[in-house]
């Protein structure tokens, strides 16, 4: 608590010490030990800076160089004060004045403007140059940084708290490279003030000896030059320390060690280098003139240093060889990997040994850039993020196969012989290859060798590379499955979109008690019916009025489908008109009769005369759909739509089932057919459609 109390209050002391210093003369051995603390810090800065392993680790460097500058400049004045007031200033520049330059001025003048020129034309227009660069790509480099912090941040590499302490050194660094730019101005106008300071003391000094004090031009010169050119000095050289130390600092990158041990750390691993500077060094001591002994000692001392360096190097990758050779123990997977690597992912794609050049960039493989495209697509069209897809090799598969699970459970097969394309169309007993059922919507096609695509795409049929087959497999079961995929995690996710956006909707649900496992069941229900879930603000809220009143699952889901019905007849219409199957009323009567709720929702329970009745006029209805290209839409009350939708769906997947209430006013409406009641046909009737199922 004492060091911090001390630290605060020590800069301001020192800011009005030399703002004091200015105004008020001091004596010569107060100025003495002033210069020698100034000169003292100079020092003591310099090797800071060649210590730090990285910039920021001296990040009160800017400041620090604004209050040395203040100090120097304060100091120069009030010295300045004393040469011409006294004649003198203290022990400390009359030593710089006579032994330092040999009391000669113009050897004297000649250091002073050599020193003076190095540190603003070189060193301080370097380190100002250097800063203001860094400073410019710092700034530019900050979002991709603090993005590359957030995606570590996200995958689960850095905690909040490592995260945090990033993006504050990334701040730091941004803050500390600006304000470096600033502070480096100050140098050159710390240069510039020493020099005219010098010059107007030079001047003053040799018109008050000789004007005032009376005394001859020489020793007018002898008196006030000197001592001038001496105060130049000592303000000069502690300011070429700290103009060094700046440039050090922010030519500094990170590094592991303090500069020195990096450099010499560097140079340890060029020993060839070492080696050849020194055999051109002793070729330069036969040239004509030169002094021989220097250049042999230097070059002979480079060979043998560089030898050494050559031969430690050798060692060092010998060792590292033979520590890649040798067995290390692998540590057993903790529980908690093995756990991880045997559970069971939503999506998996088993792929035969053979397919593996499928999904292996180097063998020009793209199948996991399709999937990724196919996720886009995914969620552009049903408003879910599809689960990412587990790729392995399974070698106990057959060859050329693959196996797409859900939830670890089998629902596609298929093959993709190598050097082959998938023809479907007409005609195909023309080419030669292997007859199958295309796995996804069981057409007859034909493996063909890659040679034929050409002809095959000419003739009008369609051809279907390896990848696409899989890719176009895959995203029909998506689509059939979509509400089996739809996890809680994804939508405790969807919810947290629609909170940032619209957050009255999802407080809503809150007060009405829905919970995720309420919303999941809805929006499973509404994929599992092929009706995205994109417009998912109407689906919540209609949920969340529903639900006020009751929270059974079919009232739920029937209040969103509500919500979204103009959109759910409209991708079911062919230009404007819904072609529909009707539902005699009175067969929807005896049906409604059946009616049984469950937990998972209610249910028919049709005897089997009623049951084959219903399947069979389905089916013909899909016939007189299928002949004139439109979809197979059955519509019924609202209140039977849900168990209805369950019976038609086990045996016909297709066929959507609707109510009258989803029906969009623009639409307009075609009775294809109607299913009769079974006891309105006659026993003929009854008997040929019996046949027919």
């Amino acid at each position: 608590m004492q060091n911090s109390r001390l630290a605060q209050a020590g800069f301001p002391a020192v800011i009005v010490l030399v703002i004091s210093v200015m105004i008020v003369p001091l004596p010569s051995s107060l100025l003495d030990l002033l210069i020698v603390a100034n000169i003292s810090t100079a020092i003591l800065v310099l090797l800071m800076s060649t210590n730090v392993k990285r910039a920021l680790d001296f990040s009160s460097f800017p400041s620090l160089l604004l209050v040395l500058t203040l100090v120097r400049i304060g100091l120069n004045v009030s010295t300045s004060r004393a040469i011409l007031a006294d004649g003198e200033a203290g022990g400390v520049i009359a030593t710089f004045g006579s032994f330092v330059v040999g009391g000669n001025l113009v050897v004297g003048f000649v250091i002073f403007i050599i020193i003076t020129l190095v540190q603003f034309v070189v060193i301080s227009n370097g380190a100002g140059r250097v800063a203001e660069v860094t400073a410019r790509f710092t700034l530019d480099a900050m979002p991709g940084k603090q993005m590359a912090i957030d995606a570590d941040l996200n995958a689960g590499i850095l905690t909040d708290d490592e995260a945090k302490v990033r993006r504050r050194e990334v701040a730091e660094e941004a803050d500390f490279y600006g304000a470096m730019d600033g502070a480096s101005k100050f140098v050159k106008g710390d240069a510039i003030a020493g020099l005219v300071i010098t010059l107007v003391n030079l001047i003053g000094g040799l018109v008050i000896g000789v004007v005032q004090m009376g005394m001859p031009i020489g020793e007018a010169i002898s008196t006030y030059s000197l001592l001038t050119v001496g105060d130049g000095l000592v303000a000069q050289i502690p300011a070429l320390l700290v103009s060094i130390s700046s440039g050090l600092i922010v030519t500094r990158a990170a590094g592991g060690s303090d500069l020195g041990s990096d450099v010499f750390g560097q140079f340890a691993r060029q020993g060839t280098s070492v080696r050849n500077a020194g055999v051109v060094v002793i070729m330069m001591a036969l040239v004509p003139g030169l002094p021989k002994v220097p250049f042999i000692v230097f070059g002979i001392t480079f060979v043998v240093l560089g030898r050494r360096l050559m031969a430690r190097s050798d060692l060092e990758v010998a060792a590292a060889e033979q520590q890649q050779h040798d067995d290390v123990p692998v540590a057993p997977p903790s529980p908690v990997q093995l756990a991880i690597d045997s559970r069971v992912e939503p999506l998996e794609l088993d792929l035969a040994y053979d397919l593996i050049e499928l999904v292996d960039p180097a063998s020009g493989g793209d199948l996991l850039d399709r999937v990724g495209a196919l996720r886009r697509k995914i969620a552009g069209e049903f408003g879910i993020v599809m689960p990412a897809i587990r790729t392995r090799d399974e070698p106990d598969l057959p060859a050329y196969t693959y196996v797409i699970r859900v939830h670890g459970v089998e629902v596609g097969r298929g093959t993709a012989p190598a050097g082959r394309v998938l023809v479907i169309g007409d005609d195909l007993h023309r080419y030669p290859g292997e007859d199958i059922i295309e796995p996804v919507f069981g057409l007859p096609a034909r493996w063909v060798p890659l040679e034929f695509r050409a002809e095959a795409e000419i003739s009008g049929n369609t051809v279907v590379d390896r990848s696409a087959l899989v890719v176009t497999h895959l995203a029909e079961l998506v689509r059939r499955r979509a509400g089996r995929l739809l996890s809680r995690t994804d939508v405790k996710a969807l919810l947290d979109s629609v909170n940032a956006t619209d957050p009255a909707v999802v407080e809503d649900l809150a007060g009405a008690a829905v919970g995720v496992a309420e919303v999941q069941r809805v929006l499973a229900a509404l994929l599992d019916e092929g009706i995205p879930i994109r417009d998912l603000v109407r689906i919540l809220e209609a949920v969340g009025e529903r639900a006020r009143t009751t929270k059974a699952p079919d009232a739920l889901i029937e209040a969103a489908r509500a919500a979204l019905g103009p959109a759910i007849t409209s991708a079911l219409a062919v230009d404007g008109t819904l072609p529909l199957i009707t539902v005699d009323p009175r067969f929807e009567a005896e049906m409604g009769a059946t009616y049984e709720p469950t937990d998972q929702g209610g249910v028919l329970r049709l005897d089997i005369r009623a049951h084959e009745h219903l399947m069979a006029q389905i089916d013909r209805a899909a016939h007189i759909t299928a002949a004139r290209g439109l979809p197979t839409v059955v519509v019924c009350a609202g209140a039977l739509r849900p168990a209805l939708s369950r019976l038609v769906r086990q045996a016909a997947p297709s066929v959507s089932v609707i109510s009258y209430s989803e029906i969009g006013d623009h639409l307009t409406v075609e009775a294809v057919h109607s299913i009769p009641a079974p006891s309105a046909m006659s026993d003929q009737e009854q008997q040929h459609v019996g046949n027919t199922y």
